[in-house]
């Protein structure tokens, strides 16, 4: 029995990782690998990191590809490989181009297509986007869904999916992160472009300096949302100079453009100042702009932060775990669990409130402890082996 195991971007790659590791130990299983490569250099540092290598590496991505290239090049690539392969299952996880390019070049050669991470919804196709879309469609051409939550069971359910055909799994991040976690806390890793005393390995007593680890990529945040949360980032870093933000820029030009003009000098593109010529210097002190991290690093950092302020999806799932409060910066979430259970706080991309709820949870002890001893909602740390389980019984009776 086959699976044709399909991924392209770094979110994708670490959710999938320990389905690999678990397909590894059936016998009765082969797994062939095919990546898209939609994230290239983030991709890279996650397969080497859980030691996995891709049998087929499309390598598709192209300087300024649109969505509609990405989407026609990949579906023409996957539908070539899963004629070449015919696999008798194929699995993708998530809400990216990929996972829907996946599930429609294998409808288009009739073979059975599982969904990891099924059933997430905000209802709102433009939020965010496109991956509200990529899911939804994506769910429409899936035979086996993985639902990481009772919410996302339910919500398939309303949208005529039969009962028969959803597994609860509990989130595959979980599994990931608790991996890693194990790792980084036996010997905690160096972060390049943070100074020592923020370090991971010299901040292990009550004393250590506050920080607040900050991420953000959403395209539906593109333009006036992200000035507005660059310049929130300023006034916090003006308001609390003891307390350090520490923000990985994604590469996407879009978010590195005002994270430079408004957090920088406008005139640097190295951010850890490692590529000669690069001018980059923070607007203060507390402000420590850097290169996106390895899983390694970033599980690292959010051991050691005091709270976290995203736009990313899975934080929002990983967070709990290590018992730091999450506000999301965005204005819906197809993840209510975390909502539902206090460890994560819708905020938006208003200026004066991402401002304002931060400062009350650098202020109010009693607010930060709520959020951060709230139970996580996402899983035991054992989704992948429900997963492969599943699959390996799906295949026995087919």
């Amino acid at each position: 029995m086959k699976l044709s195991v399909i991924f392209g971007t770094r979110p994708e790659a670490i959710k999938l990782a320990p389905i690999i590791l678990k397909l590894r130990e059936e016998s009765s299983l082969e797994c062939r690998l095919c990546v898209t490569a939609q994230h290239r250099e983030m991709l890279d540092q996650v397969l080497e990191l859980f030691g996995i290598k891709p049998d087929l590496d499309l390598d598709l991505m192209r300087p300024n590809q649109s969505l509609s290239q990405l989407t026609s090049h990949a579906i023409a690539m996957l539908g070539e490989h899963l004629q070449s392969e015919q696999p008798d299952l194929v699995l993708a996880q998530g809400d990216t181009t990929t996972t829907f390019c996946a599930a429609l070049a294998a409808f288009y050669q009739r073979i059975p297509f599982g969904h990891v991470e099924a059933g997430l919804r905000t209802g709102n196709l433009q939020a965010p986007w496109p991956e509200e879309a990529n899911r939804v469609l994506t769910s429409r051409l899936t035979t086996l869904h993985f639902a990481p939550t009772e919410s996302a069971r339910e919500n398939l359910l309303r949208e005529g999916v039969a009962d028969q055909a959803i597994t609860v799994t509990g989130n595959t991040v979980i599994d990931a992160l608790l991996i890693i976690l194990k790792q980084v806390r036996a010997q905690r890793p160096v972060i390049d472009g943070l100074p020592d005393f923020l370090q991971p390995a010299t901040s292990r007593n009550d004393k250590a300096a506050r920080l607040v680890l900050i991420t953000g990529h959403r395209r539906e945040n593109f333009a006036r949302p992200f000035e507005n949360i660059c310049s929130a980032i300023a006034d916090l870093a003006a308001r609390f100079p003891d307390v350090h933000f520490v923000y990985p820029v994604h590469l996407n030009p879009n978010v590195r453009e005002p994270v430079m003009r408004i957090l920088g000098d406008g005139r640097g593109t190295n951010l850890n100042g490692s590529t000669a010529g690069a001018t980059f210097a923070p607007t203060r002190r507390n402000i420590h702009l850097m290169e996106p991290l390895s899983y390694r690093s970033f599980v690292a950092l959010m051991d050691r932060a005091s709270l976290i302020l995203t736009d990313s999806g899975g934080i929002q799932e990983e967070a709990p775990s290590v018992g730091k409060p999450v506000l999301v910066m965005r204005e819906i979430t197809e993840r209510p669990e975390a909502v539902a259970a206090g460890t994560a706080r819708l905020v938006g991309t208003d200026q004066s409130t991402i401002v304002d709820e931060v400062s009350r949870l650098l202020t109010d002890q009693s607010a930060y402890e709520v959020m951060a001893k709230a139970h996580n909602p996402y899983g035991d740390g054992n989704a992948a082996g429900r997963v492969v389980e599943a699959c390996r019984r799906f295949l026995l009776k087919s």
